[in-house]
């Protein structure tokens, strides 16, 4: 069977509502936009040379091209709002706030790593910025987001908790367990679906009959928007308005945010489902470059100013390398620590 390509952006899907207005922003949320982006993006292409150089092991799932869906939800949330993810996390504490050599020591398996080297590539933590992974099986954080949002509702607080998962991870039965419970309960949960259309490597239009992923909710009676995962605008209205609906109180939201990677699913995906024209029709939907002409066009910087910046970025991105390599490795009793136990557990049996 011939793999179905779309090598044009989607359209507009015919049930729900599209997030594609653009409404005028200040110049410093373009700014803020750029260069977040940028450094996720300079981090990630960073990533893929030292793994192939086997700098460090494990799988790489880098985030290029998909840069917009956080640069959008960082301007739009608030600062105690919850975050979890799959496996393609690195650059989800870097637009946080999280000072990425933690990020690039993580990913060496050292010990000034976000998780003390203990989790590498796909399980990135970082409490202090609420976020709570980075997990590796799919479709386990869809369950653990709605949990990490009943604990705030329970506990009278006003934050959102916002679970980020891939095209792939819808087919997974945990989803309609937890858009059952979570709608029942009106858990201040918003869904973010990453569509990038291939999961690992097949195409939507050939898992699933349904192709616009934002009606998955509709069982469940779940308000949903498609949004256009490549504008930062676009994006941003659309955490805006489902965080406004999951924090008074009517419970969660889903959005579909329809976006593309420009890389393979992981550093070992050979891409034979899709073709190089598909690519670069994507990246000429590139939100680094639209955002940049935007900031251009109002002349908030130049070209030349442009350029430091990138120049300025790789830097920092050189000094995380440096301090990864210059980190301790985990000595052997790390082992030991960090993990539950609990004395006396009344269901071990001898």
């Amino acid at each position: 069977m011939a793999t179905k390509t779309t090598a044009a952006p989607k359209k507009a899907p015919t049930k729900g509502r599209s997030t594609a207005k653009k409404t005028a922003f200040p110049k410093a949320t373009y700014l803020k936009w750029y260069e977040s982006m940028l450094m996720m993006r300079r981090f990630e292409e960073k990533c893929g040379h030292l793994y192939v150089q086997q700098k460090f092991g494990g799988f790489c799932h880098l985030y290029i091209g998909q840069e917009a869906v956080l640069a959008g939800m960082v301007s739009a949330m608030d600062k105690e709002d919850r975050v979890i993810t799959a496996y393609r996390d690195h650059a989800h504490p870097i637009a946080l706030g999280t000072d990425p050599k933690y990020v690039m020591a993580e990913l060496y398996g050292k010990t000034t790593g976000l998780s003390k080297g203990k989790g590498g590539s796909m399980h990135m933590f970082d409490k202090e910025r609420h976020l709570y992974g980075g997990h590796g099986i799919v479709g386990a954080q869809i369950g653990l987001g709605a949990g990490i949002a009943f604990a705030d509702q329970y506990l009278g607080k006003k934050q959102v908790t916002y679970t980020f998962m891939g095209d792939g991870a819808v087919r997974q039965g945990i989803l309609h367990e937890t858009f059952n419970m979570a709608m029942t309960w009106k858990i201040p949960v918003v869904f973010v679906i990453e569509n990038n259309n291939y999961a690992m490597g097949t195409s939507v239009e050939r898992t699933s009959n349904v192709t616009n992923l934002s009606e998955l909710g509709e069982s469940y009676d779940m308000p949903a928007l498609s949004v256009d995962g490549m504008s930062c605008e676009a994006v941003h209205h659309a955490f805006a308005e489902a965080a406004k609906h999951s924090r008074s109180g009517k419970g969660p939201f889903l959005l579909e945010m329809r976006t593309y990677r420009y890389k393979g699913h992981s550093m070992s995906d050979p891409q034979k489902y899709r073709t190089k024209e598909e690519v670069e029709e994507y990246k000429d939907r590139d939100p680094l470059s639209i955002v940049k002409d935007v900031i251009l066009k109002n002349k908030w910087m130049t070209e030349k100013a442009l350029t430091e910046l990138d120049k300025k970025t790789k830097a920092e991105v050189e000094e995380c390398v440096k301090f990864a390599e210059e980190s301790p490795d985990p000595k052997p009793e790390e082992l030991y620590e960090d993990v539950y136990t609990q004395e006396d557990y009344p269901y071990v049996k001898e």
